[in-house]
């Protein structure tokens, strides 16, 4: 086959997963533009274009007050993750002991249940420990799905650092922690970002558990907000703010991937080469 028809088919090719990608989060932008008499007019282009769906959604009562809950839950949830988990992979990457290859395929199969397995018997937990309708209940269940992720990836990039690095610092005299903290970390900064995204991502979009665990508009999430708006009207489903509020929900995800995509890219290749 020609250089020039390869060429062609492999743009083609990603001109073609590029528009997949792109193009729900691009007409969900311009049908939140549009006003209400043109939302169900099929049009790749916006004729008539107005800010009152955004205006709507973040006059409502709550809204705000539900993205600060899931930008202070999705933060406080990668920060616990990211702090037990690299201590963990310090562990298990480091330390030989009886059953770490058990207790390491154990932590994976834990992220493999799905969540309607495990709700009813989280729920009881909840009730019993009193947390029902607070943020710790949330903080406490997106833990299951952050922290095996977390963990099991950094394990797999600790165990490819030098262990020379390790044993020049132990010669120092330096501890297990400040090994971790001031050895290990600045090493890890692209593993850390990637999982960190990743697990924020994952907390800031979960629903299902963010509507069992919550009872209360102060308290709810930001996607069970945009679930609830469909509540607001009897008689039609207010679309256009719908589409609003997912664009505003969706842009701090699209800044953050932007603003950390270089490391993210580091993270996601590093160990795939050996020197």
């Amino acid at each position: 086959m020609p250089t020039i028809v390869r060429q062609s088919a492999f743009y083609a090719l990603v001109a073609i997963i590029v528009v997949v990608s792109v193009f729900p989060f691009y007409y969900a932008v311009i049908t939140s533009l549009k006003p209400g008499s043109s939302l169900f007019d099929v049009s790749y282009w916006p004729r008539s274009i107005t800010l009152s769906n955004y205006v709507a959604v973040l006059s409502r009562g709550s809204f705000l007050r539900n993205l600060g809950n899931s930008l202070l839950l999705s933060t406080l949830v990668v920060m616990i993750s990211l702090l037990l988990a690299i201590t963990a992979a310090y562990a298990l990457a480091r330390v030989r002991f009886r059953g770490r290859g058990l207790l390491l395929l154990t932590i994976l199969g834990v992220s493999m249940f799905p969540q309607i397995a495990v709700l009813a018997g989280l729920f009881e937990l909840v009730r019993w420990f009193g947390v029902f309708n607070t943020p710790i209940a949330l903080i406490f269940s997106y833990m299951i799905f952050t922290l095996p992720f977390t963990v099991w990836v950094l394990t797999t990039f600790m165990r490819e650092l030098p262990i020379e690095i390790e044993e020049a610092a132990i010669v120092d005299g330096a501890s297990s922690w400040v090994i971790v903290t001031q050895v290990f970390m600045p090493l890890m900064w692209p593993a850390l970002v990637t999982t960190g995204l990743l697990a924020f991502i994952a907390a800031w979009n979960e629903f299902l558990f963010a509507l069992t665990f919550t009872s209360s508009d102060s308290q709810r999430t930001v996607p069970v907000a945009i679930a609830m708006l469909s509540g607001d009207s009897q008689f039609e489903i207010p679309w256009g703010s719908i589409m609003a509020a997912s664009v505003i929900v969706t842009l701090p995800l699209v800044v953050l991937v932007l603003i950390f995509q270089r490391r993210i890219i580091s993270g996601l290749t590093a160990g795939g080469v050996k020197g």
